[in-house]
């Protein structure tokens, strides 16, 4: 398995799909609780026409806390220095969430190295409800467990249509992210994110083609933040009914045409 470490000596996971080829290049970035494992359709999907990078960010997956606690601007600084580790001067990026924060303040820092961006369930500026969610969230992971709150997150995370069709493989949908997640380094990463900087912040200073996407049944970004996060870029913005927060998950094949109609787009 490839792991790159960063100078501070943190072991971050990363995975390539057709790196053989000389395509442009894809990667896609986690939302919170999420691995290299949620991207694997989409890699699969979009390996023919480009290369695609897979990673864990710190405190995410198989990736390492590391020392040196975690920030935004930390983050950035990690992805800057994966990129030169595999060799890509510049890339696509397609953030989910978390992901999407990263690829938005990575895309500010170093604008060269990014062609277009697409930001998927973020914000202009989180809601009261969006910042108690995370505030509670960590809470219930430092009262009962990892496993608690999972259970607490899912209605949070996906649509109403995606939950009544999973019902009965709910128990392994938990079982599945609690395996792959560490209490000590999600608390760290729910700490880290309530003191990042504002998002339209970041959004000012970017100018690669945006494409910002949300869903009708989330409860965690809405429509309107979504869109006025589109005006900042000076991007596009499409709304999907029907889907919650996790929009690539729970409507796989319309996110991928999605993205392959922006990233083709002249």
């Amino acid at each position: 398995m490839p792991y790159f470490r960063t100078q501070d000596d943190c072991s971050l996971y990363y995975e390539t799909y057709g790196f053989d080829s000389s395509g442009p290049v894809v990667v896609f970035l986690n939302g919170t609780m999420l691995t290299t494992v949620y991207w694997k359709p989409h890699a699969n999907a979009l390996e023919d026409r480009f290369r695609v990078l897979l990673y864990d960010a710190r405190a995410q997956g198989k990736s390492d806390l590391g020392e040196r606690g975690l920030s935004l601007e930390g983050h950035v600084e990690d992805f800057g220095r994966l990129l030169d580790h595999v060799g890509v001067e510049k890339a696509h990026l397609v953030g989910l969430s978390h992901g999407a924060q990263v690829a938005l303040a990575y895309a500010a820092h170093s604008p060269g190295r990014v062609d277009r961006l697409v930001l998927c369930s973020i914000s202009a500026a989180p809601s009261s409800r969006a910042k108690l969610i995370v505030r509670s969230w960590l809470e219930i992971l430092e009262s009962s467990g990892l496993e608690a709150m999972v259970w607490v997150a899912l209605p949070i995370a996906f649509g109403e249509s995606f939950l009544q069709q999973k019902e009965r493989g709910l128990d392994a949908v938990v079982k599945g992210i609690v395996t792959r997640n560490r209490r000590e380094a999600l608390a760290t990463q729910l700490e880290a994110m309530m003191a990042y900087p504002p998002v339209s912040q970041i959004a000012r200073d970017i100018r690669a083609p945006c494409l910002v996407i949300s869903g009708s049944d989330d409860p965690i970004v809405t429509e309107e933040g979504a869109r006025k996060l589109a005006e900042l870029c000076n991007g596009s913005h499409e709304h999907i009914a029907g889907v919650g927060h996790s929009i690539p998950a729970e409507t796989p094949e319309l996110f991928s045409k999605t993205v392959m109609r922006f990233l083709n787009t002249t």
